[in-house]
């Protein structure tokens, strides 16, 4: 393997991905593990880590720099939150450096919120990735995921953002509550989505009474599981989208996130009349990774 410059890592809490990154910021290998803040315990990083470059035969020498849950309070070390307040690339100045083994490692903050209570990592390393690559100061960004998040840049500064669980409402319904029995399998029925999105739209305050929907429609009107997953997320991400209708409105939304997921937020922001465009998760991400050795791991070496 070429001679890497950096290794970039982004640890989240129940897994986590690796790139080896060389001249030019070109990813000469890459690595991914289930081992992530759940199934860790703090004192437990550094092996993993090694373990991992090890097998990818990174020298000692080679600096490392992690974004997400490594940082967070009962990961490998806490790198305490920059305030929203601050401008956004204080992130890269407020770095935790450790020394692991031999290795220098930099492990990047996350970004808290006073009123609303609020907290990201991770996110604001992909957002920065945003900045870095389209030299933007201004935006609204959504990050759809297990927690959604919805964040307004102003002036190169997070100005407000909000957090939705609206991932993590859709597994504990569709797998752990009676609608688990209607939700079953992973087909898909775009009818049954917009459905959802439609109820939202039209009765954003029957959320919690539309829910019972999911199951009484799949008894008395035969729908489908395919129908009733997608009429229940529809609901969900209808749902959060009514709530954050400030943010997407009268702005283009930037969509950050896996694929998936990803369409259906656009689906659902078009069908609601938002203007969209999606990026690339893994891009931002290694962006954002690369900005920060830029700024902070390289002038350390």
């Amino acid at each position: 393997m070429t001679q890497p410059d950096f290794v970039a890592i982004d640890w989240g809490t129940s897994s986590f991905r690796l790139w080896v990154i060389g001249s030019g910021g070109k990813v000469l290998a890459q690595e991914s593990s289930p081992f992530g803040m759940q199934t860790l315990s703090p004192v437990e990083y550094p092996a993993m880590l090694e373990r991992l470059l090890s097998g990818l035969a990174i020298n000692t020498n080679i600096p490392v720099i992690i974004c997400g849950m490594a940082g967070a309070r009962g990961g490998w070390i806490e790198a305490p939150y920059v305030t929203n307040t601050q401008p956004l690339h204080e992130v890269y100045e407020s770095a935790v450096s450790l020394t692991s083994g031999r290795r220098r490692v930099w492990i990047l903050p996350g970004v808290a919120q006073a009123q609303p209570a609020n907290v990201m990592r991770g996110e604001e390393t992909q957002i920065l990735g945003f900045l870095e690559q389209t030299n933007s100061t201004d935006c609204v960004v959504c990050l759809p995921g297990t927690h959604s998040k919805w964040v307004r840049v102003a002036n190169g500064r997070i100005k407000h953002f909000d957090t939705a669980l609206t991932g993590e409402q859709f597994a504990l319904l569709s797998q752990n509550s009676v609608l688990g029995a209607v939700c079953t399998g992973s087909d898909w029925d775009d009818a049954g989505f917009l459905a959802g999105l439609d109820r939202m739209r039209t009765q954003p305050a029957q959320f919690s009474t539309s829910l019972f929907e999911v199951r009484a429609g799949a008894l008395l009107e035969d729908h489908n599981p395919g129908w009733s997953r997608a009429y229940l997320s529809g609901l969900l991400i209808g749902a959060e989208l009514m709530a954050t209708q400030s943010y997407w409105s009268d702005e283009i939304t930037f969509l950050i996130g896996a694929s998936e997921l990803a369409q259906c937020y656009d689906q659902a922001l078009t069908y609601l009349g938002g203007r969209v465009r999606r990026l690339n998760a893994e891009t931002l991400t290694l962006a954002g990774l690369r900005a920060g050795f830029t700024s902070v791991v390289q002038p350390a070496n």
